[in-house]
Parts: structure tokens; C-alpha cells; sequence
């Protein structure tokens, strides 16, 4: 039997993260993945080539649409070549996936292919391809991330009704592309495609997109995403979808009971994601799920068993990379007997549409439900110098502070590269800083970087400089 002194489930980022801070410590570490590539979802069907193609579709949204004003003339009309950015694509996550590769040699860490399942909160089995072994291990880390969500009612076929994962693999643009959400992964897939000239159409249960965000991002981004082309349905119940052969048919009802009925030739089911513990037997361990299937844990991340514990999408919180890393980092720390911190209100959401939308600790609404005295601070991008530079004047910047300390309490930002602005508003948190430190700080300029200075002089005291 092989002993570690811990096993981790999962390799994606908050698995192959804490391994590698695990191994940094001097632990003796298997890493388990069920498939032949590491990095799990984020590296190999989520984060990393969504990012690709956002790239590769708004370089070319930009040569149709804005190089001429730039005065970049071209000889003729720039042409998609979708099959060219899958495979640079294809190729973004094969480099990024060697390169976890690497530090799994370079840390020592073992790592093993297969399922990986509980005998008991000592022991794992691991079914392989050709065989099965067993491992023993003083510790266990769940990081079996998630899987994409469905209704009950849809049968995904993968070719017309599809997920995350098969949209980044279309061999057509879409002439018409139904998504179904108005969450982060829709609007991110939906704006490759809409970039590209196709339709789309988005059908939202909620009164607004991006709904767990701050309002007011929901409602700028429609406006930016509605002059790209997109068309919102919000406030419908989608009832059925069927695959008609080359077109799929999405019915709903609006608040009123009104049927709406749209035709297309894709559907992406994109209504979030769920905990992935399949096969795992957690039971066997004493693991404890909730009633969302999620793993549940302390607030040292221990499941009902001590020595084993769970991050990333398989517990409660936001299911983001960045939160899984952190986490990964946490727990291998703790195991290590060091006391280690996250502050699970500055872990940051991003939104990589264009604008992009970023935002950390509270919004607005929430403030509001807790009773909390606030004072808000708003820059639009159409002031910013850098912004009409280059040609990104949509969105703005709104800094939340405490009414009575001045203490910033929450950042929201839609606009050009917030996606890298915010991390300066989650250091000015993590420190308990004031809007009127961020007011005091000298922003070289031209930057977008300045619009967040301006927002917090607006929640000084209404002192910004160029609005």
C-alpha cells in the first residue's frame, strides 16, 4: 500500500495549488486527477481557452469596427477563421497544461490517473485504466471542482443543445445562439460568438443579468452588450427545449404568463454549476454533503472528518479559480500547523466580456439589507483621458465606504482592464484602507487606473477633479 502524508482529488487549480504548497512544506503529496490533462476545468474547458477566444474575437470586433478610426485602413473586410482560433486556442491550453506538468516534477509530487474513491477517512482507492491501486494517507484534500448544471427538463445532446464545454469547440459560428443564463460563463461565450456575427439571444430568469452582482454592473453591461447586438429576455422561465434537427426551438414564460418562443440553431445551457462528488463515496469516509451537494466544512475547511478536507467548487462560496487557489493554500498551510487567512468577501468576481466587470466585498444591495450607513463614489470611463484614448469610454467605477469611518466597504468597476484594477481595491481592503487613502494616492497618468482615485474622491465628500 502507498502512504502520503496527503492525498488531494482533483487537479484542478485549487488541487495542483495546494499539492504544490503541500510539497513546499515538506509533505509527502499524490495528486489524483480522473483525466489525462491536469488543471481541471478552469485550464482545460473553462477559464483559460474562454479567455483565448474572447481575445481572438475582440481583436477581430476591433479591425471590423474600430481600426479605421484608428486609421488602420485594410485592403478588404477581415475574414473569421474560426477553425484557426480554436486551434490557438487549443494550443494556449496545451502550453498551460505543461506547464503544470512541470511543477508537479520540479515539487516531487506523484501523480496518479484514475477515480478516486473512499474506503474509509484513511484510505482511497483509485480505479485506473488498466488497473486499480489503493492508497493510504494522513490527510485527504476533496478538490473534485464542478460540473455544468442543467434543468431537469433539457436533454443536452452536445451537437444543438450545448454546455460551456462543447462552445468552445464549434466548427460554425452560429447564426443564432440561444443562451439560456445571464450569468458569467453565457455572456463571456456569448460574446466570442457575437464578435464573430452571430445572433444572440439571452433568456434570463432573473430581472437582470449577472444577477449576484451589484446592480447597477448588470444593468451597464446589458446596455454594452445590447449595442454588440445581444437581446435580453429577462424575468422568462424557459419550459422547454427540443432539437429540431439543424434548429432548436427555446419556449418560455414571462412574468406575466406571456409565451415567448425563440428559434436558433444552437442553445447553450449556461445556468450555472454544480458540485462534483460522483463516484468519490464520500459516505464511506463520514464526509458529509449538503443538501446542494456540496461537501461541508469549518472554517478551517476540515470536513466532519479532521484530517480530511475540502476546497474550491465542491464547497460552499463562489465558484471561481482564484477562491479554489486560495483555499488550496489555506488547507495546506493549516495541515502544516502554520494559521493561515482568507477573507472570503475580498476574493474578487470578474466578468471578461468588453467592457469587463469586476467587483469585491459588498455591493449595494447588500448594504442596504444589513442596515449599513454607506457613502457612494461614482467615475464614469467617458471622463478618463486613457479611456477616450483608446476608444473605451463605457462603464464606471463606484467605490462604497462606511458613512461614519470612511472605511471602503465594497468596489464595483465596469470598464476597460478592470478585470487587473481590482486587485488594487482588494489590497486597499485587506488593509482596512479609507476612500480617502485611495484619494490620497498619486495614479500616474493617463490610466485607467485614475477613474478609481476619482471614485473615491466622489465618495469624499463629491471632490472628484474631472467630472
Amino acid at each position: 500500500m502507498n502512504q502520503f502524508d496527503v492525498v488531494i482529488i482533483g487537479a484542478g487549480p485549487g488541487g495542483y495549488v495546494s499539492a504544490i504548497r503541500c510539497a513546499q512544506l515538506g509533505m509527502n503529496v499524490a495528486l489524483i486527477e480522473k483525466y489525462n490533462s491536469l488543471g481541471g476545468t478552469c485550464l482545460n474547458v473553462g477559464c483559460i481557452p474562454s479567455k483565448a477566444l474572447l481575445d481572438s474575437s475582440e481583436h477581430f470586433h476591433q479591425a471590423v469596427h474600430q481600426f479605421a478610426e484608428h486609421g488602420i485602413d485594410l485592403s478588404s473586410a477581415p475574414k473569421v477563421n474560426l477553425k484557426q482560433m480554436i486551434n490557438r486556442k487549443a494550443g494556449v491550453v496545451s502550453d498551460t497544461v505543461k506547464g503544470i506538468q512541470f511543477l508537479m516534477k520540479k515539487n516531487k509530487i506523484t501523480v496518479i490517473q484514475g477515480v478516486g474513491s473512499f474506503i474509509d477517512n484513511h484510505t482511497l482507492s483509485i480505479a485506473g485504466e488498466k488497473e486499480t491501486i489503493t492508497l493510504s494517507a494522513k490527510n485527504f484534500v476533496i478538490a473534485t471542482g464542478s460540473k455544468p448544471a442543467s434543468l431537469p427538463f433539457i436533454s443536452i445532446d452536445k451537437k444543438r443543445i450545448i454546455t460551456s464545454t462543447e462552445a468552445l469547440e464549434m466548427t460554425e459560428v452560429p447564426k443564432h445562439l440561444i443562451i439560456i443564463g445571464g450569468g458569467v460563463i453565457g455572456l463571456e461565450l456569448g460574446s466570442v460568438y457575437a464578435r464573430l456575427g452571430a445572433k444572440v439571444s439571452v433568456v434570463e430568469f432573473m430581472e437582470g443579468i449577472i444577477p449576484t452582482m451589484d446592480k447597477s454592473l448588470g444593468k451597464e453591461l446589458q446596455k454594452s452588450l445590447t449595442k454588440l447586438g445581444f437581446e435580453f429576455y429577462l424575468s422568462h422561465k424557459v419550459k422547454s427545449v427540443e432539437n429540431k434537427g439543424k434548429k432548436v426551438i427555446v419556449k418560455a414564460d414571462n412574468s406575466k404568463g406571456e409565451e415567448l418562443v425563440l428559434e436558433g440553431d444552437y442553445t447553450l445551457v449556461s445556468v450555472g454549476r454544480r458540485p462534483y462528488t460522483d463516484g468519490l463515496n464520500a459516505d464511506k469516509a463520514g464526509v458529509q454533503l449538503d443538501e446542494r451537494g456540496r461537501v461541508i466544512t469549518n472554517e478551517h475547511l476540515q470536513t466532519s472528518q479532521p484530517n480530511i478536507y475540502a476546497i474550491g467548487d465542491v464547497v460552499k462560496g463562489a465558484m471561481l479559480a482564484h477562491k479554489a487557489e486560495e483555499e488550496g493554500v489555506f488547507v495546506a498551510e493549516a495541515i502544516a500547523g502554520q494559521k493561515p487567512h482568507i477573507n472570503h468577501l475580498l476574493i474578487p468576481g470578474v466578468v471578461y466580456t468588453w467592457p469587463e466587470v469586476a467587483a469585491v466585498g459588498y455591493t449595494e444591495e447588500e448594504l442596504k439589507s444589513k442596515g449599513i450607513a454607506y457613502k457612494a463614489g461614482n467615475f464614469p470611463f467617458k471622463a478618463s483621458g486613457r479611456g477616450r484614448a483608446s476608444m473605451d469610454t463605457d462603464g464606471f467605477v463606484k467605490v462604497l465606504a462606511d458613512s461614519s469611518t470612511d472605511e471602503i466597504l465594497g468596489v464595483h468597476m465596469i470598464g476597460p482592464r478592470v478585470a487587473d484594477m481590482i486587485a488594487e481595491a482588494v489590497v486597499a481592503m485587506e488593509f482596512k484602507a479609507t476612500a480617502e487613502d485611495i484619494a490620497r494616492i498619486c495614479h500616474a497618468h493617463p490610466t485607467f487606473t485614475e477613474s478609481l482615485k476619482e471614485a473615491a474622491l466622489a465618495a469624499t465628500g463629491n471632490r472628484a477633479l474631472h467630472m
